[in-house]
């Protein structure tokens, strides 16, 4: 299940393929945005569009809210579309659902997920056999691609880590019993993108 909620988050990225486009359309209808409103914070407020802008260098023309449960955890998402638009910012803040019969814990499902990238050899064939399933999920998906391993990021939450991508990347920080998840477009490097995710997120964890 650890798998279809990253694979949902993932579906954010800015280079976002149609497909990915289309499933944000349909999460933006009126019941989504009722449950925004249910979920105690507003989302697009974790990061300001004053604080976007002087990273991306481009102005702000919209912001786009959306929720969904899923393998019993809350996902909130908010869409930053810039004027130019391949700067445009996606945030996911992901905490667990009360209204789910499936009780999960949050820190458990982190080291779930990110533990075996912590570089012991022991959990090599792990890796692989989860580089097999997420290839698989990707080609159902229409967004096949190469997977690479998360690498740990220190000086940021409770625990955090990059995950790399063909397009740039994205930043997943564990901040008490939430994690979010942010990736800026753009033509940068991967490490000024990683420097760019790690000054936003700092900025949503401080305000949750």
């Amino acid at each position: 299940m650890r798998q279809r909620v990253l694979v949902f988050l993932s579906c954010s990225l800015v280079m976002v393929s149609a497909g990915c486009k289309k499933h944000g359309a349909i999460q933006r209808s009126s019941n989504a945005k009722q449950e925004s409103n249910q979920a105690g914070f507003d989302v697009c407020g974790l990061i300001t569009k004053q604080e976007i802008e002087v990273i991306q260098k481009s102005p702000i023309k919209e912001t786009k809210n959306s929720v969904r449960s899923d393998a019993g955890f809350h996902v909130s998402q908010c869409f930053y579309t810039t004027e130019d638009f391949s700067k445009s910012v996606s945030l996911a803040v992901t905490e667990t659902d009360p209204a789910s019969s499936a009780k999960r814990s949050m820190k458990d499902f982190w080291s779930e997920t990110f533990g075996r990238f912590t570089g012991a050899e022991k959990e090599r064939d792990r890796e692989s056999q989860e580089r097999g399933t997420l290839r698989e999920q990707a080609h159902h998906d229409g967004e096949e691609k190469a997977f690479i391993s998360p690498k740990r990021i220190d000086g940021i939450g409770d625990d955090a880590f990059w995950s790399p991508n063909p397009t740039g990347g994205a930043i997943y920080v564990l901040k008490k019993n939430v994690f979010i998840r942010i990736s800026v477009g753009g033509d940068d490097n991967e490490e000024r993108k990683l420097e760019k995710s790690k000054a936003l997120a700092q900025s949503a964890i401080d305000r949750l």
